[in-house]
C-alpha cells in the first residue's frame, strides 16, 4: 500500500471517529435535556396508566389507575437514567443519520445520494409514527389489560417502576421496528427480490403472520384489542404492496 492510499485510509478513520464522537455527544446533550426535564418526561411516559388518558377517552373505557410502587434503592435512578439515554437517542437520531450521511456521501453518485436520502428520511419518520402508534393506541391497551387483571380478587397487582418502563420502551422498539415494513419492502422490490404479484399471492399468509404478531405484541384476549393492533400492520403491508408496484 502506498503512503498516499495509508493517508486516505486514516484520513477515511479519522472522519468515522470525528463521526462516532459528534453522534454520542449529540446522544449525550438530548438525554442531559431530557434528564433534567424530569416532570414533563415522566409525565408523558406515565400519562397511560390512567383513564384519563386520551386514548381511554375516546375508547370509553371504564375509570380505573394503577398505582407503581418502587422496590429497589437505585431503581428509580436507574429508570431516570435508562429513559433519559432513550429520548436523548431518539431525539439525536435525525442528526446521528446526517453524520453518517456526510460520512458516505462522498463515495456515493448522485443518484445514489438521493436514494439514500429518501431512504434515510422515511426510515425514521416510519419509526416515529411506529412509537406513536404504541404510544398511543398498543401500550395503553397492553397496559389496561395487564395492569387490571386479576386471576383472583384476593390477588393484588403491585406493579414496579422498571416493569413499566421497560415494557413501554421495548413495545415502542418492537412497533418502530415494525413499521420498517414499507421501507425494507421499496428496498427489496428496486432489488427485484420481490414484486406486486409475490405480495399478492401470499396475502392471506400474511394476514395470518400479521394477527399472530400482534397476539404476541398484546397478549390480550380481548378479539377488539387485537384487531386494533392488527390493523395498522396489515395497512402497513397494503402499503408496501403500492409501494413496490409503483417503485
Amino acid at each position: 500500500m502506498s503512503d498516499s492510499n495509508q493517508a486516505t485510509f486514516w484520513e477515511h478513520l479519522d472522519e468515522l471517529r470525528s463521526t462516532i464522537i459528534h453522534s454520542l455527544v449529540a446522544i449525550m446533550l438530548f438525554a442531559v435535556v431530557a434528564f433534567v426535564l424530569k416532570d414533563q418526561l415522566f409525565g408523558i411516559i406515565l400519562a397511560p396508566r390512567s383513564s384519563e388518558f386520551i386514548s381511554y377517552q375516546l375508547l370509553g373505557v371504564e375509570p380505573f389507575s394503577l398505582h407503581l410502587m418502587n422496590t429497589g434503592l437505585t431503581e428509580q435512578f436507574m429508570v431516570h437514567m435508562r429513559v433519559a439515554i432513550y429520548a436523548g437517542l431518539l431525539c439525536a437520531t435525525p442528526y446521528i443519520l446526517y453524520e453518517l450521511f456526510c460520512f458516505v456521501a462522498p463515495g456515493l453518485y448522485q443518484n445514489e445520494r438521493q436514494a439514500a436520502t429518501k431512504i434515510i428520511c422515511s426510515a425514521y419518520m416510519m419509526f416515529v409514527i411506529g412509537t406513536l402508534v404504541c404510544y398511543f393506541i398498543v401500550f395503553p391497551l397492553t397496559v389496561r389489560f395487564l395492569g387490571t387483571y386479576q386471576v383472583s380478587e384476593e390477588v393484588e397487582n403491585m406493579l414496579t417502576i422498571q416493569s413499566y418502563v421497560d415494557t413501554f420502551i421495548s413495545m415502542s422498539l418492537v412497533l418502530g421496528v415494525v413499521f420498517e415494513l414499507p421501507v425494507v419492502c421499496a428496498i427489496l422490490g428496486s432489488m427485484g427480490l420481490i414484486n406486486r404479484q409475490l405480495m399478492s399471492r401470499f396475502r392471506k399468509h400474511a394476514i395470518v403472520a400479521i394477527l399472530l404478531i400482534a397476539a404476541i405484541i398484546t397478549p390480550t384476549t380481548d378479539a377488539f384489542t387485537l384487531l386494533v393492533v392488527a390493523l395498522p400492520i396489515w395497512l402497513l403491508y397494503e402499503m408496501s404492496i403500492f409501494i413496490v408496484r409503483h417503485n
